[in-house]
């Protein structure tokens, strides 16, 4: 018991003081917000002026509302794009400011003129004089199509803003003729507001949920690709300088590979903890604000949710740390390692596949039998317990499958590092390392 502890002391020691890890614990709470609020906040972000709009409007009397439509969208409804923003600023949807400078193009009404109208507003377009132009067609309010002409057409959000107000203003353009109070077309076209409640606590849900399903997924995975990697690459380590003939001199192989992965796991379950309280602050100064700050995504995290998180997170880290510590027990090279290691990647990356399936139906038969399978087990089942909580005799049911797992594990690669270990000059073959099994 004393050279286990002295193993496992001096993984994690020699780790955690590591200058890699004290940069990835600051980087990683960082990165996660990054990758959650950023996108959202960046989808509708615009850069540089405004968008210089020409209006070709061939009824000759649509101009005046398309161009206020564009302008200014206030009381319409906002797009999709608006709406992720929306959230991230507050409780409601909030639409963008507005970002166009619309121009209205003379004699556009004359269908002679069309050709020659167009071919000017391309070329001013080419001179970047204009950045784009619509051709509102004389039947666009029974059908016709609207074109639009942009030097930038991969500008997908700028495009659909411009086709979600000209939509509006043919609305109202239509309720108009058709004899409706202009005065009421407001309040007829007003979109109601939904809030969503969790039937089962009765608290509101923005989305958190899905949210942070997604970021415990993420957290499991980064950090057993990254300390997966630290063992396969330790056991190469010490197989190459030939350190492991005098490590097995004072230890036998389960000791030494039990210590490893203690060790290390000790490490990253310290990292975890690090981003955990980052993690917990973020989410009580969401809960907290009055000013609806753009962590507001962040739900209250119940304890029992922290407790799940490490219970599988010990769960994912040592089947992964085991594979592939037998990885580096087989090989003799750290470039050997990671390409025997990729099917192991493939499987995480498979979890990550199956995970719409588990939070669109976390009840259903396919979400049980992924969330008992243990290689998928830590990244379904959480997502499970985060959108619709299972029963408890499946959260035990889980973790009892996934850790009897862990046991047969390190019990076969302990035999295989055994021999594996002391092996030198080619890797061993699959055949070679059952033998090794059957044999220690």
């Amino acid at each position: 018991m004393n050279k286990l502890f002295a193993i496992i002391k001096r993984e994690y020691v020699e780790r955690v003081r590591s200058k890699m890890f004290i940069i990835a614990t600051v980087l990683g709470p960082l990165l996660m917000i990054g990758l959650t609020v950023g996108p959202a906040m960046l989808f509708g972000m615009k850069t540089g002026d405004a968008t210089r709009l020409a209006i070709v409007d061939q009824t000759g009397t649509l101009y005046e509302r398309v161009s206020e439509s564009i302008s200014n969208p206030k009381g319409r409804q906002p797009t999709s794009e608006e709406n992720a923003v929306g959230r991230m600023n507050g409780d409601r949807p909030k639409p963008l400011a507005p970002s166009f400078k619309i121009e209205q193009v003379a004699g556009a009404n004359d269908a002679s003129r069309l050709d020659e109208i167009r071919n000017t507003l391309t070329g001013r377009v080419k001179d970047k004089q204009l950045d784009a132009f619509v051709v509102l067609p004389s039947d666009v309010l029974t059908g016709g199509e609207v074109t639009y002409y942009g030097r930038n057409t991969g500008d997908l959000i700028t495009i659909g803003q411009v086709e979600d107000r000209i939509n509006d203003a043919l609305i109202e353009q239509r309720f108009v003729n058709a004899g409706l109070d202009p005065n009421r077309i407001a309040a007829y076209t007003t979109p109601v507001e939904m809030n969503t409640i969790n039937a089962l606590d009765s608290r509101e849900d923005s989305g958190g949920g899905f949210i942070l399903a997604y970021g415990v997924g993420f957290l499991i995975y980064f950090l057993v690709i990254i300390y997966g990697g630290i063992v396969l690459s330790a056991v190469v380590e010490e197989k190459t300088t030939r350190i492991a003939e005098v490590l097995f001199s004072s230890a036998n192989a389960f000791t030494l590979l039990l210590g490893k992965l203690l060790g290390v796991s000790l490490v990253a379950l310290t990292q975890l903890v690090i981003w955990g309280t980052a993690l917990v602050g973020l989410s009580l100064y969401g809960a907290s604000s009055s000013s609806g700050g753009v962590l507001n995504f962040l739900p209250p995290i119940a304890p029992s949710l922290l407790i799940y998180l490490v219970l599988y997170f010990i769960l994912g880290f040592f089947i992964y740390a085991t594979l592939y510590a037998l990885v580096g027990a087989m090989v003799t090279t750290t470039q050997e390692g990671q390409q025997l290691a990729t099917p192991i990647l493939l499987i995480l990356v498979a979890a990550f596949v199956c995970a719409p399936l588990v939070i669109r139906n976390p009840n259903s038969p396919l979400s049980f039998w992924i969330s008992m399978i243990p290689l998928l087990s830590p990244i379904a089942m959480l997502i499970r317990i985060v959108t619709e909580t299972p029963p408890f005799w499946q959260i035990a049911l889980s973790l009892i499958i996934g850790y009897a797992t862990i046991v047969a594990l390190v019990w076969v690669a302990a035999r295989v590092y055994r021999t594996g270990m002391l092996m030198y000059g080619k890797r061993a073959t699959i055949p070679e390392m059952l033998k090794w099994v059957r044999q220690s």
